[in-house]
Order: C-alpha cells, then structure tokens, then sequence
C-alpha cells in the first residue's frame, strides 16, 4: 500500500511540473495558426482476442500533409464503440514528419475522441495535442493543438494552433 502511494505521490508532482513547464514556456512564445488538408489511408490491423471480445478495433493510418504543415505521417488508433447505445471512442498516437512553416523536424499527436453515432461529428469532443517535448530539429519545443475538419464530401481539413521558442 506504501508502495503504491508512493508511485502515486510521485506521478503526480511530475504531472504538475510538466504541466508548470509547458504554461510557463507557452507564455514566453506567442501561438500561430496554421491550416491545411490531409489524404488519409487507413489500414485495419489484425485484431487480438480482447478486440474481439470488446467491439474494439485496431487501424495504422498513414498520412500525407498539405498546407502550411507539408510532410506524412504514421499512427496507431484503437476504436471502440457500444451497439446497445451508438457511443464511440477512439485514441491515437501519430508521428509527424515533414516542415511546419518552414521549419524540418518531428513531433508526435495525441488523439482522444468520443461521440455517438449518427450524430455530426462536431457533436463530439476531439482532442488532438503535441505530446510535450516530442518535437525534434527545428520543431523541437513545439507545443499546441490540433482540429480535424471533415466535409460532406469526406475531404479533411485542418487548423493547428501551435508554438515554437
């Protein structure tokens, strides 16, 4: 028991000063906004017996970036969803590489989204954010957060608020 609130104790005074670092670093750089659009290619992978089980779903995506972010990208997105009620979920992990107005480097996203089916997709939350310190070369220090924007067409667009020192 000891033990574990000692883990505890120590996850969350480094969630605080991570979370003190990126404010602190976000207030010395003023934020950009960027738009674009992506292509997409979604690829279902091979589900475990938990997926099965669970109504839960497993795809790699890879992208290719236009705009003022021009580069690809390659992630991991697990689904899941509720037949009895239509609420859906999904969470990701994409790595990003190309230039942001510019700039050459890498940096990673981190997606959380819920919705229910059948509803407009702005109905749902979505959260895209910059994994904190992910950034590399000339994007190293990037901070912000992404929207995804999709048309009745199915074209996706998007806008990214971001920083970099």
């Amino acid at each position: 028991m000891r033990l574990r609130f000692a883990v505890a104790a120590t996850v969350m005074s480094l969630a605080v000063g991570v979370g003190t670092q990126s404010v602190a670093a976000q207030r010395e750089m003023h934020m950009v906004h960027a738009k674009g659009s992506f292509d997409i290619k979604m690829t279902p992978a091979e589900p475990t017996d938990f997926e099965k089980a669970n109504e839960v779903t497993r795809v790699t995506s890879d992208k290719t970036w236009h705009g003022d972010f021009e580069g690809v990208s390659h992630g991991e997105m697990i689904t899941g969803s509720t037949a009895s009620t239509g609420s859906m979920a999904y969470v990701a992990i994409e790595r990003m590489t190309g230039k942001l107005d510019g700039r050459q480097g890498s940096f990673t996203f981190s997606h959380r989204a819920t919705m229910m089916k059948g509803d407009a997709p702005s109905a749902g939350e979505l959260s895209v954010m910059v994994v904190p310190n992910s950034g590399t070369g000339e994007l190293s220090g990037l901070t912000g957060s992404l929207m995804i924007h999709i048309d009745a067409q199915g074209k996706h667009t998007w806008t990214f608020d971001y920083s970099l020192p």
